[in-house]
């Protein structure tokens, strides 16, 4: 049975959700086009995705990519990029980005940053220049990109952490958070507020109340995907997620792994990113249905099968893996275009079969498959 009922806010639609259950598909709206919930987030840090164009991209079904804030005012410069039109018109896509506000990017420099509460100052690691970032600063680097969603400026507890650490830091993120929101002025720019907290289920709940107070045009579960296992990341959604007003996206940032996708999915969230597919694809990491192919083992040095024989892809409609083998163990540059190429629509497909798992009611039947074959092996 599914809840026929459409929630709707400014930005915001839900389309069809599951009765009695936080899983919906839905549509965010936003100044250069639609995005169609759940969504994973293709991540191109620096103004590009490794390896691939935006024409790849619009080929593979991508409707959003993320760039970093951080990245950009290094490398060129947030004032660069402005006086070009904003992240749009200089990279070519015309479709709609999320920046990060690069606090992640920042604190894990680790040795390199000092915090205060006025903000952060870091050496750059391209050339060990002195910089300091603040939310009102972050928040003027992310206005001058021009990205159709844009992150407030949080602190990224490390993991695990102590209580007292763990209280600190989310205390300063809610302070950090009321000034990206009193620095927020575009109208035509979505403000996330990122929930944070750590391990413990009443910060949780402290973080997403004092975000609520502040008012956001979305919501982020941060401070995962950090080294904690599956278990104790699904457990934060499952008390985090009830607590985040039906019709605000839900946004986790930085995950991760098919199976965290289809599992966070099947907890309420709307929206993704991480580096995985592209990251694996130069490492040689390939996603199929039935698992993951490490292409440079010698296992694949003549196997004229398909990467992935239920695949539709490029790279699997045209090549073999004996090919493939032979690109990446040869360091051939069209290893890596080719195998981003598939984890991409690997990526991307999947969250096209969640969400019409979801319009169909048949999340269920979906979650049995997708562990069933990934038992198989390759």
């Amino acid at each position: 049975m599914k809840l026929k009922q459409e929630i709707t806010s400014p930005h915001f639609q839900v389309l069809s959700q599951l009765k009695n259950s936080p899983v919906r598909r839905g549509r965010l709206r936003t100044p250069h086009g639609c995005i169609e919930t759940p969504a994973f987030m293709t991540v191109g840090t620096a103004g590009t995705v490794k390896a691939m164009d935006p024409v790849d991209l619009k080929n593979l079904g991508a409707e959003i990519i993320l760039c970093n804030a951080y990245h950009m005012f290094l490398r060129p410069g947030h004032e660069f990029v402005k006086k070009r039109g904003g992240l749009h018109s200089f990279i070519g896509w015309d479709r709609p980005i999320l920046t990060d506000s690069g606090g992640y990017q920042i604190f894990s420099l680790k040795g390199f940053c000092k915090i205060t509460e006025e903000g952060v100052a870091f050496q750059s690691h391209i050339d060990g220049a002195r910089h300091f970032i603040s939310p009102e600063k972050a928040i003027e680097i992310e206005a001058a990109l021009g990205a159709d969603i844009i992150m407030a400026f949080d602190e990224c507890l490390e993991y695990p952490a102590e209580r007292k650490r763990a209280q600190a830091s989310l205390e300063r993120t809610l302070r950090w958070a009321a000034r990206s929101k009193s620095a927020h002025h575009r109208k035509d720019q979505m403000l996330y507020g990122i929930i944070q907290g750590g391990a413990y289920s009443d910060l949780r709940k402290q973080g997403v109340d004092g975000l609520l107070e502040l008012g956001f045009d979305g919501f982020a579960v941060g401070g995962l995907s950090v080294g904690e296992p599956q278990e104790e990341m699904l457990k934060v959604l499952e008390e985090v997620v009830p607590l985040i007003p039906k019709d605000k996206p839900r946004y986790l940032m930085g995950v991760g792994t098919p199976s965290d996708l289809v599992e966070a999915v099947s907890r309420g969230i709307d929206m993704f990113d991480c580096v995985m597919p592209t990251r694996h694809a130069r490492t040689g990491i390939l996603y199929t249905a039935q698992g993951e192919v490490h292409i440079k083992h010698a296992r694949y040095k003549g196997d004229d099968l398909p990467l992935d024989p239920s695949c539709i892809c490029y790279t699997c409609s045209n090549f073999s893996r004996a090919y493939l083998r032979h690109l990446f163990v040869a360091k051939e540059l069209l290893a890596m275009r080719l195998n981003t190429l598939h984890n991409l629509y690997y990526y991307l497909s999947l969250m096209s079969r969640l969400r019409k798992a979801i319009a169909e009611n048949t999340l269920d039947a979906f979650r049995h498959d997708f562990y069933h074959n990934r038992s198989l092996g390759i």
